[in-house]
């Protein structure tokens, strides 16, 4: 948990500021993963802080949604493309994924318990 906070601090991620008096603070959830090596063994264990986008709502907390998803049938056209081009392929994991996309509205989320900063 501690890792992927201060990922978030070290990209600049969010302020930290007071809340207005009218706002919806978002809520939060811990999400927690084992990555297993080849040979099933434990490799880490992986937290990752998740906002609760479902408790807001459409015209009052946001104009519009998206989120980036490769699905499987992607994953396989592009596959199959580099397969009959005869290029090569390489895997790559990756910690943490940041878009360089900037929301346009303004979204304020509860601090998580055991880490708030007072300022």
């Amino acid at each position: 948990m501690f890792a992927e906070l201060t990922t978030f601090m070290k990209h600049d991620t969010w302020d930290l500021i007071p809340p207005p008096s009218q706002c919806h603070l978002m809520g939060y959830k811990w999400v927690f993963r084992v990555k297993r090596k080849l040979d099933g063994s434990i490799d880490r264990f992986k937290a990752q802080l998740v906002a609760k986008g479902y408790n807001q709502h459409r015209g009052q907390d946001y104009k519009e949604t998206f989120n980036l998803v490769v699905k499987p049938a992607i994953i396989r056209i592009i596959i199959t493309i580099a397969i009959l081009n005869g290029w090569s392929l390489r895997q790559l994991d990756i910690n943490n994924a940041f878009l360089n996309g900037r929301l346009t509205d303004d979204v304020y989320m509860m601090q998580p318990s055991g880490f708030k900063d007072a300022s």
